[in-house]
């Protein structure tokens, strides 16, 4: 019945423009409506940005490919954006007005995007530029939490797809009020995937906190380190010279710790 009610959903959206970030809930969004509808139909929408995880960028390509997705890459050029850059309490708020503002340029078709119950959940104020955008959420307006998002991507033959671990935006990396810097962003990308080949931990977050560099794994992964002090020479040379010198430590890893103070 859910299904069927999401297939609704996407039909009466359609002409539509899918936000795609790389992730599962956009990811299984996309192969839906473009299975569903078709590329004349359906337009993916990914924006390529050093806050985007090239893995990330590799997946969204690699799977257009693979379904012959309409795949439009943009820059939604939030790094001109100061508010953006200053890196606020409400940061993902100007991150999404510069996506949506850029991809309502790109095309005049619907936007929708892979939001989901459990999302209304949490502080997203991402969800504000989508309200001010006139975005739609199918997976809300079907009723879809993010387990049920999971047995689609499953339902849908997705593979590795559908049990693949969040991932946030590289900036979510930063502690608030550190400034975003691309050349700071890159580093914690190329940390973050050392350590997955390294490790293979099933979460990993490379924090850039006031105080120092934080490495953050699951349980499991943190206690497997055997020999901390030569990964946290890796990790060391890896970052960029204005770090040089900067503790970093191995923690557990706590959802949203570089988020720091009240909500506006």
């Amino acid at each position: 019945m859910m299904r069927e009610h999401l297939d609704a959903v996407l039909a009466t959206a359609a002409p539509a423009a899918i936000a795609v970030s790389g992730g599962v809930d956009s990811m299984t969004l996309a192969v839906l409506a473009n299975r569903l509808l078709g590329d004349t139909e359906i337009a993916i929408l990914h924006a390529v940005s050093p806050a985007v995880p090239s893995a990330a960028t590799a997946r969204v390509r690699q799977w257009a490919d693979r379904e012959g997705w309409d795949l439009r890459l943009i820059d939604a050029n939030e790094f001109a954006d100061e508010n953006y850059r200053s890196n606020p309490v409400n940061r993902c708020f100007f991150c999404k007005v510069n996506l949506y503002g850029t991809i309502a340029r790109h095309i005049d078709r619907q936007i929708l995007s892979g939001a989901n119950l459990d999302d209304l959940g949490d502080y997203r104020p991402g969800l504000e530029a989508a309200r001010d955008h006139h975005v739609r959420h199918p997976y809300v307006e079907a009723g879809f939490n993010k387990a049920a998002v999971r047995a689609l991507a499953r339902d849908l033959h997705l593979g590795a797809l559908a049990e693949l671990p969040a991932s946030p935006c590289l900036s979510s990396r930063i502690e608030t009020r550190i400034a975003i810097d691309p050349e700071l962003l890159s580093s914690i990308d190329a940390v973050e995937a050392m350590l997955m080949q390294e490790l293979r931990p099933e979460t990993v977050r490379c924090r850039m906190r006031h105080d120092g560099v934080v490495i953050e794994l699951d349980a499991k992964s943190l206690e497997d380190v055997e020999d901390s002090a030569s990964l946290i020479a890796a990790i060391a040379r890896l970052l960029p010279a204005a770090l040089a010198g900067n503790p970093v430590r191995l923690e557990a890893y706590r959802r949203g710790s570089a988020f720091v103070g009240p909500k506006p």
